[in-house]
């Protein structure tokens, strides 16, 4: 497994030297068994109660360190600072269990162009005994190109909260303790400000976590939860939840002075 500290230091050094227009072909897997302590801590930061099945999103902290090794690797085009997450797209087709021994893999594909820059997606996947049962696909965004000045969209209204959650100050740096995502944006306010931010962000892939919790004994078995990150969450914060039944399942949105996040889980 890679080491995420040197990685991230690595990242810092030489990333911002990088240019590219394609991406690389390399896959990183990894055959691994779930630490129950791990999955426990994991539960507790982002609202699960602790159980045998894993979260739909538990398997993403799993596979994120190969993530974050192809993205430093030889080959990958764009430097990791700077990079921004701009949705995430989970399917499964059965609930994973504490007791699977998982094989993931991760790949990057579909570079395009997108009205601030270019963006792509990092797939990875999940296997059990032979069979895929889980694919996470996360787009990042590389701003820049004539594009990055685009006015944005109309603003829409907010939904009618069915929830009011306060975000500690804390969020971050207990997330990043469990997903090992330590980009210093989460962490703490003045390493947040030399990246542009007045104070620490939460980390999207917690605020999905938050918002799935919340459906707790209403997923089926196998679906697909699709979130579009509209704009970071600001540590500490308040902010509105709401959950809205659809034909196929849900629609739910994170809200306060603006949109956050909005997503869908569908059967």
């Amino acid at each position: 497994m890679a080491n995420l500290t040197w990685l991230y230091a690595k990242a810092a050094l030489t990333g911002f030297t990088r240019r590219g227009s394609s991406l690389p072909s390399d896959v990183r897997s990894l055959r691994t068994t779930v630490d129950r302590e791990h999955l426990a801590a994991y539960d507790r930061v982002c609202g699960f109660p602790v159980r045998e099945e894993l979260p739909v999103t538990y398997p993403h902290v799993l596979a994120f360190p190969l993530q974050i090794e192809l993205m430093t690797g030889r080959g990958f085009p764009f430097p990791l600072p700077g990079l921004v997450h701009v949705a995430n797209r989970i399917a499964q087709t059965r609930p994973l269990l504490a007791s699977d021994e998982l094989d993931l893999r991760v790949h990057v594909e579909n570079l395009r162009p997108h009205e601030r820059g270019r963006q792509f997606d990092v797939v990875s996947t999940a296997s059990v005994a032979g069979e895929q049962v889980w694919v996470d696909v996360s787009t990042y965004l590389r701003r820049g190109g004539s594009g990055e000045g685009s006015s944005p969209g109309e603003r829409a209204e907010p939904p009618r909260p069915t929830g009011v959650w306060r975000v500690g100050g804390d969020i971050g740096r207990r997330y990043a303790n469990v997903s090992g995502d330590r980009n210093p944006i989460h962490l703490h306010a003045l390493t947040a400000k030399a990246f542009g931010f007045p104070r620490a962000i939460a980390h999207g892939m917690w605020s999905k976590a938050r918002c799935v919790a919340a459906f707790e004994g209403r997923l089926p078995d196998a679906c697909t939860v699709d979130v579009r990150f509209k704009a970071p969450v600001l540590l500490p914060a308040e902010v509105d939840f709401s959950a809205t039944p659809t034909g196929d399942g849900w629609r739910f949105a994170l809200w306060s002075d603006r949109p956050h996040l909005e997503g869908t889980i569908s059967g």
